[in-house]
């Protein structure tokens, strides 16, 4: 059985969550699945309909098959990832969860940066409900670069974090925390610099809340 599967968009992820867990539960056996037809449908379309979305949960739902934990890395599908949470007793959960989290419990104007549109609500929406579970009310705004993912989609990974990092600098002063809605923003933070506020990434943060589950549930291992 396989301790943690996760459904990706891109293929850039697999190294990313894979050292993650070496890192922190090495013990943890875990598979990879790239679903990139996914987001690409979700862009062409300019969101995720609802027939993608049951696209979605087919593809989480085929993962969880011999999973202890499926782990959805794409911050478009997320809100599918809590749909088909609800159709399987296999634990189903989007990776960015755990970054709202901490985005809400740091307090002040929560600035949620994004390179592609059809992350923004989903990202945005999931910092509000967070908040709102904890009984508070942050200023939510958005920071869209979407120039950055043209660097992405050429392959310049460089030039992306860059650009994310350049855009970051200008925005910092008037946030009180930075979110990062795609995983594949996260090694901009190194290229930043002190910026004065945290800027929160999703892979680290939901990798440890992904252990902390697997290890409450006493399958890993």
């Amino acid at each position: 059985m396989t301790d943690i599967t996760f459904v990706h968009t891109a293929d850039v992820h697999v190294a990313t969550f894979g050292d993650l867990v070496a890192e922190l539960a090495p013990e943890l056996a875990v598979r990879h699945v790239v679903a990139a037809h996914l987001l690409r449908e979700a862009v062409r379309l300019g969101s995720v309909t609802a027939a993608l979305g049951e696209g979605v949960c087919g593809e989480l739902l085929a993962a969880a098959d011999g999973a202890g934990l499926v782990a959805c890395t794409c911050s478009t599908l997320g809100p599918w990832a809590e749909v088909a949470a609800r159709r399987t007793s296999t634990p189903i959960v989007r990776i960015d969860r755990a970054m709202a989290e901490k985005a809400v419990e740091n307090g002040g104007r929560v600035l949620v940066a994004a390179c592609l549109q059809t992350t923004l609500a989903p990202t945005t929406d999931l910092v509000r409900a967070v908040a709102r579970e904890r009984g508070r009310d942050p200023e939510v705004d958005v920071l869209f670069l979407p120039a950055a993912w043209e660097h992405f989609e050429r392959g310049d990974v460089d030039a992306y974090l860059d650009a994310i990092a350049a855009a970051l600098a200008q925005a910092a002063r008037s946030a009180g925390v930075i979110v990062l809605a795609q995983a594949s923003m996260a090694g901009a933070v190194a290229r930043c610099g002190d910026l004065g506020v945290p800027v929160l990434t999703s892979p680290r943060l939901g990798v440890e809340a992904v252990v902390r589950l697997i290890r409450g549930l006493g399958t890993g291992g």
